[in-house]
């Protein structure tokens, strides 16, 4: 699948930097012409990779989170968001929704469930003591602004 364009944010693991991936993530998918509910899925989604990141992944200390963005021919976005903190043990068990290793804080455990609800594809690598990377794949919709509307697949589709 070709290229179209692509981006790349570098952020400190600060929860107030949260929000601005977010809305930097929403401002390079704009240029899909995506509905409000597109954008508000994919910052969404965006939101529980970085919180992760900076809840779970570097806990009390402050890191480094990459940002990457890509528009692939199709309609179809790439969000993939990579810390180099402690990692996950268990991804398979991390993807549960409600589990949480934090139980005794406010925390859902619904950061991964929320994600692969919001996205069409979702893939979790992880390196205890190396850290996590979460690709993310949306499709966006072509609009009937532009002729009729059809919808767009990730070649060969996406298993979630």
């Amino acid at each position: 699948m070709r290229i179209l364009n692509y981006m790349e944010l570098k952020i400190s693991s600060k929860s107030q930097n949260e929000a601005f991936a977010r809305v930097a993530v929403a401002a390079f998918v704009a240029q899909l012409d995506p509905t409000l509910d597109e954008v508000t899925e994919i910052k969404t989604a965006v939101s529980e990779a970085v919180t992760n990141s900076i809840i779970h992944a570097y806990e009390d200390k402050i890191g480094e989170i990459i940002i990457k963005g890509k528009i692939y021919e199709n309609f179809v976005v790439e969000i993939e968001v990579t810390d180099f903190g402690k990692g996950i043990e268990d991804v398979e068990l991390a993807r549960q929704p409600l589990f949480t290793t934090k139980p005794d804080e406010e925390r859902s455990g619904m950061g991964f469930t929320v994600m692969e609800t919001f996205m069409d594809k979702v893939e979790v690598t992880s390196e205890v003591g190396r850290g996590t990377c979460v690709r993310m794949f949306k499709t966006i919709k072509k609009r009937k602004s532009e002729g009729v509307e059809i919808e767009q697949s990730f070649p060969g589709g996406i298993d979630k």
